[in-house]
């Protein structure tokens, strides 16, 4: 028999109680390239919903606009029809209660008790609307609009007839279904004129000779003497890309007034 060696039993027993050691290589790598990852993912999420949302803000604002538009041009429609029944009237009793049943179509309760006694059988006078015209008309508040207006009248007492021309201003409530009322009689406002202003005329460039100016002038008279009747081919040789269409019409040249040139590039 054989006995085994006393220290090399030990050199065993020793080894294999040893445990073997594991190294992790590149966790820590790997953790940060995740929270990377993350961080990314959430900030281009974040980007996302802030253009979708800007995006649909828009839209709605889009939406609202275009409703507003189609909402004043029905505005418009209700009062030119509310102006022509109003401005109507004649002094006989069937007039007075055809006028009153049409405009009561259009006002409040309360207007319409005001609006009983305007015309009456005694009134010596006739109307008939010849024209309306709505000049404006401006949000006063979150359902109520105000329209201006303008009215032509043809007003007739006796054997003497006048034209009336006045503007006005009317509030008109509409609700969330687009059913409209006015909700104030109409007032008298601030007629529109005809406005005072005057364009510059341009003054001439100094810069362009009296050659120039002479060369261009004999251009333009023989092209408007030519164009009223000139064909498609004609004006090739006076315009470029055929920016001007033939006419074909019998039209005479008369004269240039107030030519004025500007110098537009290098020549």
């Amino acid at each position: 028999m054989f006995k085994k060696n006393k220290k090399q039993t030990e050199t065993i027993k020793e080894s294999k109680e040893k445990k073997v050691r594991t190294v992790k290589v590149g966790t820590h790598k790997k953790a940060v390239i995740a929270l990377w990852v993350v961080l990314i993912a959430s900030v281009s999420f974040g980007v996302y919903k802030n253009f979708t949302a800007i995006d649909q803000h828009t839209t709605h604002e889009k939406e609202i606009i275009e409703l507003r538009l189609q909402d004043t041009n029905g505005i418009e429609n209700f009062v030119k029809n509310f102006a022509k029944s109003y401005y109507t009237w004649n002094n006989s009793k069937e007039a007075i209660e055809a006028r009153t049943q049409a405009i009561n179509g259009y006002l409040t309760k309360e207007l319409q008790d005001l609006n009983v006694d305007t015309i009456r059988t005694d009134i010596p006078t006739s109307s008939t609307v010849t024209n309306v015209i709505v000049w404006s008309i401006e949000q006063s508040g979150t359902d109520t609009f105000s329209a201006t207006y303008e009215v032509d009248q043809q007003i007739k007492e006796g054997e003497q007839t006048n034209n009336v021309k006045a503007t006005y201003t009317v509030k008109v409530h509409v609700d969330a279904d687009g059913d409209m009322v006015i909700v104030q009689n109409p007032t008298l406002a601030p007629a529109i004129e005809k406005s005072d202003y005057e364009p510059k005329t341009p003054e001439a460039d100094a810069s362009v000779d009296a050659d120039t100016v002479n060369d261009a002038t004999a251009f333009l008279e023989t092209f408007f003497k030519l164009y009223p009747t000139a064909t498609e081919k004609e004006l090739a040789y006076y315009v470029s890309g055929n920016v001007v269409e033939p006419i074909g019409r019998d039209y005479l040249y008369s004269e240039l007034v107030n030519l004025s040139l500007q110098r537009t590039g290098t020549m």
